[in-house]
């Protein structure tokens, strides 16, 4: 199956702009807990303010379908991507509140707006049975990707600022989005998308699970790492090689998660995803260790690939021309709490780190509980 899928020129394009927009994030998200805090000298509440605003490109993802009213879906992933690293580039040249706040806006803004067509893009031109396959190819190389940049990262850390280090950054994105820009890689036989806001009844679970899903993921990215650099006081290159062994072990695992899922179904690898980090965030609360929060942490990434299964699972029931449009819906939902969750998170984090983490437990429970009303066949043979 996977021959045939790699013949598919929309597999090549999307793998392409995920280690783009991979090289972006992770360049990012290495660079900004030690940019803020040495840098710019920002606290927690600032932190978790800038959070708060990188999540607002998010909330407003179902925009993405009014878009579409004038450019094409692939166009839009490309140029998105494009856009997530010219924001790259100039953060470095911004040092404060104001400054990060801005260019991680505009940041953001490119990276989800490819997320949402990309999701749109894979469920649309793959089948039910390599749908899950590709996405998890896609996060395998965006692991690869990410293991790469911080290698680059690390290795420059000692000749560069972290200001260059953000420009390297950004322009290698730049240049992958500027060859991606040449391919075309559109089929004219699929399914005509909806230009509209689509909300159907039939796809409560999916927006249910995209909200605890998101909140979940918010308290993770936001405050894991910065329990890293504030608590246990990682540097840059700790924080680098941490991300670079997480990313190692991911790019192996990633490929067996969309077998898995074809295998077990979504129902099951949700619920073990789900169960497991009940128990994962109670342990960043309450485990005073460095080593063991690390080691938390990239488990914590091999689980969050499950996530996958939201969306296969709404592949399994959705009308063909809905994709486009709910998938827009889905991150907008998925984003509704990530807008609040962090600047709220960074001020309880102020009367102690603990409350963060104890509520994204209290999320897993609701997860676990909600996923139980999954209906869809639990193993493709």
């Amino acid at each position: 199956m996977y021959k045939q899928i790699r013949t598919n020129p929309m597999y090549i394009y999307l793998i392409l702009l995920t280690v783009a927009s991979a090289v972006s994030l992770q360049g990012w998200n290495t660079l900004f807990n030690n940019f803020a805090v040495d840098t710019a000298g920002l606290n927690g509440l600032q932190v978790g303010t800038i959070q708060s605003v990188r999540e607002i490109p998010g909330f407003i993802s179902l925009l993405v379908i009014y878009v579409l009213l004038v450019m094409k879906e692939h166009r839009l992933s490309v140029f998105s991507v494009l856009l997530s690293g010219l924001a790259v580039v100039l953060t470095g040249f911004f040092p404060s509140f104001a400054g990060i706040l801005i260019t991680t806006f505009i940041m953001s803004l490119g990276f989800h707006y490819f997320e949402t067509t990309n999701q749109s893009l894979t469920l649309q031109y793959f089948n039910h049975a390599e749908a899950p396959v590709v996405l998890s190819k896609q996060r395998s190389y965006n692991s690869l990707a990410n293991v790469v940049i911080c290698v680059v990262i690390w290795g420059c850390s000692y000749i560069l600022n972290i200001k260059w280090l953000f420009v390297l950054t950004g322009i290698v994105v730049v240049l992958i989005s500027l060859y991606a820009i040449k391919i075309n890689p559109e089929k004219d036989d699929l399914p005509i998308q909806h230009k509209k806001l689509i909300l159907r009844k039939k796809y409560t679970l999916f927006y249910i699970l995209n909200l605890l899903s998101g909140a979940r993921r918010q308290i993770f990215v936001v405050f894991a790492v910065f329990l890293l650099v504030d608590r246990y006081k990682f540097s840059l290159q700790e924080v680098t090689i941490l991300f670079i062994i997480n990313n190692i072990v991911n790019y192996f695992a990633s490929p067996y998660i969309g077998k898995a899922i074809n295998r077990f179904g979504e129902k099951r690898m949700l619920s073990l995803e789900y169960f497991s980090v009940i128990f994962i965030f109670l342990a960043y609360a309450f485990i005073d260790s460095a080593l063991v929060a690390a080691l938390l942490y990239i488990i914590d990434n091999i689980l969050f690939n499950f996530a996958i299964g939201i969306r296969t699972y709404f592949q399994k029931t959705a009308d063909p021309a809905d994709i486009a449009s709910s998938m827009a819906v889905g991150f907008t939902i998925n984003h509704i709490v990530a807008v609040v969750l962090p600047v709220a998170g960074g001020a309880l984090w102020l009367l102690d780190f603990r409350i963060p983490f104890v509520a994204g437990s209290v999320l897993g429970v609701l997860s676990l509980i909600a996923v139980q009303r999954m209906r869809v066949q639990e193993a493709v043979n």
